[in-house]
């Protein structure tokens, strides 16, 4: 099997890891695809090239998903997938551009750093080709999570926005505190922050672009921030109701 991977960034390398295929890369900077071949394996491309492969990935930034799938989905000769972290808009439009082809959304659930991990897998059309892919996946330690687009994208509100909003807001409005006065709770989101702050601003904004979630977190704080002591007890109520009902749910997920 041959692939080609569309986005030779961390998530398109991490990708071309997981196969043991013949790989090749191509890029918006040919140099980011050529250092991809030489880091993982394969040869780079053309992001024009004219040849085909078994299967064609798209790993691109959210906001040039759509384009790129129109762009290259005539190079996929079987399967057509993407990992670009959102799956409403890649899954229709690789319906659009590619009927006839076998097409799976995947989102890895981590940074390449953090591998293995879940992987969130919507298969559109699935076939011998990307039931291959999967198998490597899942070969190398990932639990595929079977979903729907609508049943991701709503999630990703919460996992994601919201959750990022919450961080980078402690980030932002946080003293620097001795070493000897931190709490464990303190110490906790000290470390979130470091985790989320590491990576690339322009996924971050991507994902905020992409997913609602921000908003509700700035009216939680905006309402716990206003409160007397007694509304904020009940807020404080209300949030450990919400946090029981969300392990409950978790637990019964497992």
């Amino acid at each position: 099997m041959n692939v080609l991977v569309v986005g030779a960034g961390a998530m398109g390398r991490w990708f071309g890891k997981s196969l043991d295929c013949d790989l090749a890369f191509t890029d918006a900077d040919p140099a980011v695809a050529e250092h991809a071949a030489e880091q993982v394996g394969g040869k780079a491309v053309a992001l024009d090239t004219s040849k085909t492969f078994d299967a064609v990935c798209l790993a691109v930034p959210l906001p040039a998903v759509e384009d790129a799938i129109e762009d290259h989905a005539t190079k996929a000769e079987t399967a057509l997938l993407d990992l670009t972290g959102v799956m409403a808009e890649p899954v229709s439009a690789m319906a659009e551009h590619a009927p006839d082809k076998e097409r799976v959304s995947l989102h890895p659930l981590f940074g390449p750093d953090n591998a293995p991990g879940n992987v969130a897998v919507v298969a559109a059309e699935s076939g011998p080709v990307t039931d291959e892919i999967l198998s490597a996946l899942e070969s190398r330690g990932n639990t595929l999570v079977e979903t729907t687009p609508e049943e991701h994208d709503e999630a990703m509100t919460t996992v994601q926005a919201g959750a990022h909003t919450a961080v980078l807001s402690f980030a932002l409005s946080a003293n620097s505190v001795p070493e000897g006065l931190r709490t464990p709770i303190y110490d906790c989101l000290a470390d979130l922050t470091e985790q989320v702050t590491s990576g690339d601003s322009r996924v971050y904004a991507d994902i905020q672009e992409a997913f609602d979630g921000a908003e509700n977190v700035a009216i939680a704080a905006q309402d716990l921030a206003d409160a007397d002591p007694t509304k904020f007890e009940r807020l404080y109520r209300a949030a450990k109701t919400n946090a029981n009902r969300v392990e409950d749910k978790s637990e019964g997920e497992r």
